[in-house]
């Protein structure tokens, strides 16, 4: 039977060549569109389209998409179902690099004189060339020896991404239930958590001993598998069909969580990553996530 889903496209303009050739690309795919609706907001424009895909059609038309996509420079997304109706919804995001704009260990590394030593290693974790346990233990060793202290500087020193404060509300004022799971550190997070009001954050535990980083992570290590627990278990805490959840990240240690996911969003994200996500969101704003949960 047909399956009814949206196709939404995003970038900072829209033009109407842009949505004749969408519209095009998508009839040529054997797709009915049913119906539209532009939205616009201070960085991006947004087209949803309501469509209903021919029986079995859904992975030629995502590839369908992607190449229009990758012709156009505009993004592209097919949403299923699920993730748009009616119903409680759960977003779970990563943090460094997609909640907020830095990376917390680097920020962190940055007080010993370390930070392109960090850094490099981080970029390498991200695109999946190094065991992310393993890297995390090793860029934590760095910061040995720091006062405690130094968590404040980093706290004060970060940046939410663009849109991220509106996403959350958007969610929150519907009644959803939002939340974070990050490799970085809890230390860090918790008063971000705090004051954007989010339903639940994860994070690794960084050890403090008499006021000092012993250069040790306290506990297990939040890595992919675990981001995927999560998920899996608050959107069963919260009554949630993971078929109605997104998830949004941007590097390797975000694949399993994305994969499970009702949709996988990548955010401005590294190319393996992109290349399995459900979504591709390179505009600098991560509002938009919002349209693709119908809010």
């Amino acid at each position: 039977m047909p399956d009814d889903a949206r196709v939404l496209a995003y970038a900072q303009h829209l033009d109407g060549g842009h949505r004749d050739g969408l519209r095009a690309a998508l009839r040529g795919l054997g797709v009915e569109i049913r119906g539209e609706s532009p939205a616009a907001a201070a960085t991006y424009d947004v087209l949803t389209l309501d469509i209903t895909l021919p029986s079995g059609s859904s992975s030629a038309v995502r590839a369908g998409l992607s190449g229009w996509s990758a012709a156009t420079g505009i993004g592209a997304a097919l949403v299923p179902q699920p993730v748009y109706a009616p119903g409680p919804k759960l977003l779970i995001m990563d943090v460094d690099s997609t909640l907020i704009k830095q990376e917390v260990i680097e920020l962190l590394a940055a007080h010993a004189g370390r930070e392109a030593e960090v850094a490099a290693v981080t970029e390498a974790a991200m695109r999946g060339e190094l065991d992310f346990a393993q890297s995390l233990h090793h860029r934590v060793r760095a910061l040995a020896g720091l006062p405690a202290s130094v968590i404040d500087d980093v706290v004060a020193r970060i940046e939410l991404s663009d849109g991220a404060e509106q996403l959350v509300a958007a969610y929150r004022e519907a009644g959803h239930r939002v939340g974070v799971v990050s490799g970085g550190f809890s230390q860090v997070l918790a008063p971000l958590a705090e004051r954007l009001r989010l339903s639940f954050a994860t994070a690794n535990d960084l050890e403090i001993d008499a006021g000092v980083l012993t250069g040790r992570v306290a506990g297990a290590v939040v890595d992919r598998q675990e981001k995927e627990r999560v998920l899996r278990s608050e959107a069963d805490r919260s009554g949630v069909p993971l078929a109605a959840t997104i998830a949004v990240g941007d590097g390797a240690n975000d694949l399993d969580m994305l994969a499970a996911a009702g949709l996988g969003v990548a955010f401005r994200a590294k190319p393996a990553v992109r290349a399995v996500a459900d979504a591709a969101l390179d505009l600098p704003d991560l509002d938009v996530v919002r349209h693709l949960a119908g809010l």
